[in-house]
């Protein structure tokens, strides 16, 4: 089944009204300090914890972090969240990440900067085309990315992020059982390459990674010859062929600083170099090229969507009265399982690995 490229172009027209407003003016560093302070003031009120994803803004994150809360990839977002004491979770990312929250803690209120934030890999999967495919295949574990919704998950076997999408596959493999994998194409072909793993695969793509071009990497290279290449397994094949390290947000950052290359080219969103400077203050890095200047993710590797989560918007977020994620309940129960799978299997491996 293909409709990745009729998909992603509708996507990229949708999101193109975001790209095409005029850039919000910029907060002087007073502005921002009362921002902050206000943002500070209401978390203390209503036992509140924002959990923030590694493409958010450098400002969310630090917030994040100087009141307690979490900077993580999807999968450390979910575990934060359900084992979090606070009452209320504030998640700065996409709205899947919302809902994933709402669905390990359904206990608890989850509520986001804006719910226009989502997902190209989201959109590009709607619930019930991808359960008429997955009928298709009645004998195939259905393994669903975690960038999906609530109902998508509900129809999985199992959820996994970038972080533990091999171990997972391998896992299944070992078990002689073959895989319906959904949603993203190029890190579902990846997690085939290396595993050697039965799948078949939905066909769709993140319009951030999907804008990385090996051939403007190539010269890049060449200008920073000493550079290692990290690459994230959503972008092309093309790409991840050409990267010295493979892997998620997580494994990224460790790359960085395990490795002794004073420079690193990177193929993921632009919003992990907060984190990377953070880590590795002594080494430089350099976000690899895109399609050039029709890109949609603006040509610097940002998510539109990423982008939405602004300090102005996390100091209203107690006031909207639009913003709160709810899950039906017998739905979130039926994706409680194939996440709280995911959630035990990472910590066995980790615990198999210490």
């Amino acid at each position: 089944m293909t409709i990745a490229s009729d998909r992603l172009q509708a996507i990229r027209e949708q999101v193109q009204h975001h790209l095409d407003k005029d850039a919000s003016e910029q907060l002087s560093p007073e502005q921002k300090r009362v921002l902050v302070e206000r943002i500070k003031e209401q978390l203390t009120a209503h036992n509140a914890v924002i959990v923030a994803h590694y493409y958010t803004a450098p400002e969310i994150q630090a917030l994040a972090e100087e009141t307690g809360g979490c900077v993580s990839d999807s999968l450390e977002m979910a575990r934060f969240g359900h084992d979090h004491p606070a009452e209320t979770l504030i998640v700065a990312g996409v709205r899947f990440m919302g809902e994933t929250a709402k669905i390990l803690t359904p206990q608890k209120r989850v509520l986001m900067p804006t719910l226009e934030a989502t997902c190209s890999l989201d959109l590009g999967c709607p619930a019930d085309e991808f359960s008429a495919f997955c009928d298709e295949y009645p004998d195939r574990q259905v393994v669903v990315y975690a960038n999906t919704s609530a109902a998508v998950k509900a129809r999985a076997d199992w959820v996994v992020t970038s972080s533990i999408a091999l171990d997972v596959a391998e896992h299944l493999n070992a078990k002689g059982e073959k895989i319906l994998w959904a949603p993203d194409r190029h890190l579902g072909d990846y997690v085939r390459r290396e595993t050697g793993a039965d799948i078949v695969m939905w066909d769709g793509a993140c319009i951030v990674h999907e804008e990385f071009k090996a051939r403007a990497l190539e010269d890049l290279k060449r200008v920073y010859p000493d550079a290692a290449v990290l690459v994230h397994p959503e972008s092309p094949q093309s790409v991840v062929e050409m990267a010295d390290r493979v892997g998620s947000t997580t494994q990224i950052i460790n790359a960085a600083r395990e490795m002794d290359n004073p420079q690193f080219i990177v193929a993921t969103d632009q919003g992990i170099f907060y984190k990377l400077q953070q880590q590795a203050p002594d080494k430089q890095f350099i976000i690899a090229p895109t399609a050039g200047n029709g890109a949609t993710c603006r040509s610097c590797a940002n998510c539109p969507w990423m982008a939405m989560n602004e300090l102005e918007s996390l100091a209203k977020v107690f006031e909207q009265g639009d913003n709160e994620i709810f899950v039906d309940a017998a739905l979130g129960a039926r994706a409680m399982l194939p996440l709280q799978r995911m959630l035990e299997f990472s910590a066995s491996r980790e615990a198999s690995r210490r």
